[in-house]
């Protein structure tokens, strides 16, 4: 066991929790390295960094089965070309996933900044928002909608 990380400690360093760490491991996700007699869970410190892209998968969206299938490129393969493509194309699959998720943030910000830029606005304004529930939408002085983050918001 020597170099290996008991289970309680590799979920600290993970950020997670024994029951999560069980559930990935039931999906096939994680792999203990070895168990202990009493049947106590041990991991690589290497682990760490499948836990983490697990994680960070399932943050942007990705369900489980997904994940394990982009983590699956270390299955065997015919030869050391076919392992070399796979991991390629999974890697070219997660980028795509945190692109598509940082254009969404993007425009959840463009989203927020047109709403302070409104608000700005809305401050000078004899016809501003009114504590009561009462507020121009649309806008009083332009005709046009509020943006949606400062209507969800009034």
């Amino acid at each position: 066991m020597e170099g290996l990380i008991k289970i309680g400690e590799f979920a600290r360093r993970g950020g997670t929790n024994l029951r999560t760490l069980r559930y990935y491991q039931e999906l096939g996700l994680l792999t203990p390295a070895a168990r202990s007699e009493g049947g106590l869970r041990y991991y690589r410190p290497g682990d760490l960094n499948r836990l983490r892209l697990i994680r960070a998968l399932q943050d942007l969206g990705l369900p489980l089965e997904r994940v394990r299938d982009l983590l699956s490129t270390g299955a065997p393969a015919r030869g050391d070309g076919e392992l070399v493509d796979r991991i390629r194309e999974a890697l070219r699959e997660q980028d795509a996933v945190f692109q598509e998720r940082m254009a969404a943030l993007r425009g959840q910000r463009r989203g927020i900044r047109d709403a302070l830029r409104k608000l700005a606005e809305c401050e000078a304004c004899q016809h501003r928002p009114q504590p009561d529930g009462e507020h121009c939408d649309p806008c009083s002085q332009t005709g046009d909608p509020l943006p949606a983050m400062l209507s969800a918001l009034l």
